[in-house]
């Protein structure tokens, strides 16, 4: 009998839904400025996605700085406000144990931009016009 064999399934529906919990409360408590963080709670960010482990004990959140402004410290300051929020997001989700938060920058809107100035080069659109006549 041939084992099933999990590891490519992708998430199960409980970790996409554990996530999109914790990304909505991240965004809800940043947003209110409720971290006790003056340098943090001036910027504006973007929590785009968290993926959590199958075991739900480790979750990755992806975060952005509004207008790409401040990518480089982003990092160093949720990390340094992790316990507290996580704190604040355990009561909001009432979980018996809160994922711990690891924090990465969320490429999607850099890739996104790259391939919008892709597409707009004048020898690809002139490629992507042919294609569309040849049909």
């Amino acid at each position: 009998m041939a084992k099933n064999n999990f590891k490519d399934a992708g998430p199960s529906q409980r970790q996409l839904r554990v996530g999109e919990t914790i990304r909505r409360a991240l965004s809800e408590i940043l947003a209110r400025g409720e971290v006790h963080d003056t340098e943090l709670n001036r910027m504006s960010i973007t929590v785009g996605e968290v993926r959590t482990s199958p075991d739900l004990k480790i979750a990755t959140v992806y975060v952005y700085p509004l207008g790409g402004e401040g990518k480089d410290i982003i990092l160093k300051l949720m990390a340094k406000n992790k316990y507290e929020m996580k704190r604040m997001v355990s009561k909001k989700l009432g979980l018996k144990h809160t994922p711990d938060l690891r924090f990465q920058l969320d490429l999607t809107f850099d890739q996104m931009d790259a391939t919008r100035r892709m597409l707009s080069d004048d020898s690809v659109r002139r490629d992507v016009e042919k294609d569309e006549d040849a049909e």
